[in-house]
């Protein structure tokens, strides 16, 4: 029976879910977070989460086993999950929230505890960041075990996500790295594989560099089939009935706390060896600012000509707007002083799609949430019954 005390040290997107599928499996779970309002919610039940995750909230079981405090707590297993941003200037990792959370922990800690590092980081943190602050702080490192698991969530479908997703496993020793698989199988039904604490830093940084390099790509592509007055999609298409060719859709740019960072992380270690990472960010990055173009070229220069952006996530199907292109589109047009109108289905405009869309010559529809598609759908209809003019719709 598998009866540690377990401390999650910040329970936002990553560290809450962790904590609460703990606490469903019946371990004594204690998160630790330094936001008085989020503490208070979550003991108060107040907390509004998404449906899968709600429920797992609301079992008898995370209600008997889960408390919030602003007190870090003496445990067994310390699992960190706090934000680990990218500083947009110099484009390496912000550690502070890290290094903060290890200091922490090193105050209460027992020999013999077990932490876990879950913040996605750049390779060689565990040994050039995370042993040294121990170590510092009067911790034997070689009478407690350190591991580095890196999160694999999904916004929007986390509860699936962290169940059955494969998980990496990087133990400072292989002692260490058994000892976290332990805790991990209570709840985790995909497959967990066993390294190094390197080996596991750099695996979650090549998993989201893999998908921005390839995004990147077709977006390049997507540019260069309109300089040739090319259909892009048809190219794709046509391209990918190869049977080693598998592009993807080009799109308005990369967003969430993963993809538009994690590669930097990459480069921030080994700028000389990552060129091609570096470019695909630059890609990616530069994408709002040539969809704001395009966008522009259909409004002409008439600056008071109204015109509205629908969605304003960094994807379709989630209220997460962390690094949205979408939002950035806007904050440019916005900028530039044209009529522009935002609404998302997800997040909440405030009005009515039909009150913000009319008098729109122009609908351009940045992230497609099926929801908000369905409204369109319905206030294009109902414009049509009252012979309002009905603006023109464009997607990407």
């Amino acid at each position: 029976m598998f009866n540690k005390k377990i401390c999650v040290v910040g329970i936002g997107y990553v560290g809450l879910p962790c904590a609460l599928m703990l606490a469903a499996n019946g371990c004594t779970v204690a998160g630790f977070d330094t936001d008085e309002q989020k503490v208070r919610e979550l003991n108060e039940g107040k907390t509004k989460l998404e449906k899968e995750l709600q429920a797992v909230f609301e079992t008898e079981e995370a209600h008997r086993n889960f408390s919030a405090s602003t007190k870090l707590q003496e445990a067994d297993i310390f699992v960190i999950a706090v934000p680990t941003p990218i500083d947009e200037d110099r484009k390496t990792a912000d550690l502070a929230a890290l290094k903060a959370a290890v200091k922490s922990v090193a105050s209460v800690i027992r020999e013999g505890n077990l932490v876990i590092v879950e913040s996605t980081v750049p390779p060689l943190t565990m040994k050039n960041t995370v042993i040294p602050i121990f170590t510092e702080s009067g911790v034997d490192c070689g009478k407690i075990f350190l591991a580095h698991c890196p999160e694999r969530l999904l916004p929007g479908n986390v509860v699936r996500e962290i169940t059955y997703n494969n998980r990496i496993i990087g133990g400072y020793t292989p002692e260490a790295a058994e000892l976290a698989a332990d805790m991990y199988r209570l709840f985790v039904k995909g497959n967990i594989s066993l390294t190094d604490d390197t080996t596991a830093e750099m695996c979650k940084l090549m998993e989201n560099t893999y998908r921005d390099v390839n995004i990147a790509l077709a977006n390049e592509l997507s540019e260069v089939c309109l300089a040739l007055g090319i259909d892009v999609e048809e190219a794709i298409d046509l391209a990918n009935l190869h049977p080693r060719v598998n592009l993807l859709k080009p799109g308005i740019g990369v967003g969430g706390h993963c993809l538009p960072i994690d590669p930097w992380f990459i480069h921030e270690v080994s700028p000389y060896n990552s060129t091609l990472i570096n470019t695909a960010r630059h890609i990616n990055d530069g994408r709002p600012g040539k969809i704001a173009a395009i966008i522009r070229k259909y409004v002409s220069s008439d600056i008071s000509q109204k015109f509205i952006l629908l969605g304003q996530t960094y994807k379709p199907e989630t209220t997460d707007i962390r690094e949205s292109p979408a939002a950035e589109i806007y904050e440019i047009l916005k900028g530039e002083g044209y009529s522009v109108t935002a609404y998302d289905s997800e997040v909440g405009s405030g009005k009515a799609l039909l009150e913000e869309i009319r008098g729109c010559t122009f609908a351009f529809v940045l992230v497609p949430h099926k929801r908000m598609l369905k409204e369109l759908e319905e206030c294009l209809a109902r414009m049509k019954e009252t012979g309002e003019q009905i603006p023109q719709i464009i997607s990407f």
